[in-house]
This record gives structure tokens, sequence and C-alpha cells, in this order.
């Protein structure tokens, strides 16, 4: 299927998930990934703040995760057009965004290149590990600018069931897919 096709069919399917649904699912995702990855204290992790009205992957959960094992945090933030990154921690100040995502109110790029996982948000992947997102471009562009050796991790309800049929060369591909069910690695495995 085309991007457009999968970007409009799992937005529906999205959609369909009651409050509760999507809020279990994404325990079920917190804990496969924490089981499979098991994020040691010190480590760096670039997770983006869901938008819970479009019922995207709490990740809230991850985050007062790691904060409270010391785990290195590091959230993005869209300034003038480009994905920075910045680093939180218990007491950052937050505001809500014309996107309506709660971002950090500082504009301080950390300048941070490595990250140990990069927790990516999408709305589907196929089995290859290519990504269909909101159709931005910020993490690909994102994902030129880090180190070759950060783990590129998509989070989503739902498998990998139908290949996207219009990759572009530049399209860089996810290294692992965590589900409910699975986390799936794309030829990279876990050192």
């Amino acid at each position: 299927m085309l991007k457009a096709e999968l970007r409009k069919k799992y937005m529906q399917k999205r959609k369909a998930l009651s409050t509760d649904e999507a809020f279990l699912l994404s325990k079920n995702i917190f804990e496969n990934f924490i089981t499979y990855f098991k994020p040691r204290e010190g480590e760096k992790v670039h997770v983006f703040i869901p938008i819970l009205e479009r019922k995207e992957i709490d990740t809230q959960i991850f985050i007062n995760y790691f904060l409270e094992r010391k785990i290195r945090v590091f959230v993005p933030k869209i300034v003038a057009g480009q994905l920075i990154n910045i680093e939180i921690f218990t007491y950052t100040v937050f505001e809500t965004s014309n996107w309506g995502i709660s971002e950090p109110v500082s504009n301080e790029d950390s300048g941070e290149t490595f990250f140990h996982y990069v927790i990516t948000p999408l709305l589907y992947c196929d089995a290859k590990g290519n990504r269909v997102g909101y159709g931005k471009g910020f993490y690909d562009g994102f994902f030129e600018s880090v180190s070759a050796e950060v783990k590129k991790i998509g989070v989503n309800y739902f498998n990998p069931d139908e290949n996207i049929d219009d990759v572009w060369e530049n399209d860089i591909p996810l290294d692992y897919l965590v589900t409910p069910v699975d986390v799936l690695s794309f030829g990279r495995g876990l050192e």
C-alpha cells in the first residue's frame, strides 16, 4: 500500500481504540521495551511526548520510569522548522504547543548526537522497518544527524501486516519495532 493509504487506515484504526484500550496497549508496549532492552542508569534515551488526543502511545509511562531510575531523557521539540533535542528532568517546565504537544519551555538544544535508544512515533511500520508517520520528515532528518550506533525503535499498537510500496531513498528504516505482543528486530542484534 502507499504511505498515504496506510496513514489514513492506521489513523482510523488508532482512533477506534478506546482511551482505556490505548493505555493498556501502551503499558504492554512499555513492558516489552523494558524487558527486551533493559535500559540502565546513565544511558540516554530520546523519546517523544505523546499527543494523547491522537491516541499516540503513552510514552509518559516510559519517561516516568526513566527519570525515576536516573536514565537520561531527551525529548524532541520543533524550533524554526528543525527538530532539536532537549534534556528533561523532574523539574522541567512544559507548555502546550500549537500542535497540542506538551513541550519543554526551553529552546536550548542539548547538542547530543548519541543516544542509546530513540523511541520513535509512527502510524505504521512494515516488516522491513520502514515507517509511516505524519509525513513531515522530521525523524528522517533527525536520524541523519545522530550517531549510526543509535538504536532506532518504533512503538506501535499494530503489527506489520502490509508492505509500504512507496519507500523513498531518503527514508531511514527502524532497527526495532515494539508492539503490545512482540519486539521485532530488522536485522540489527541487541548489542
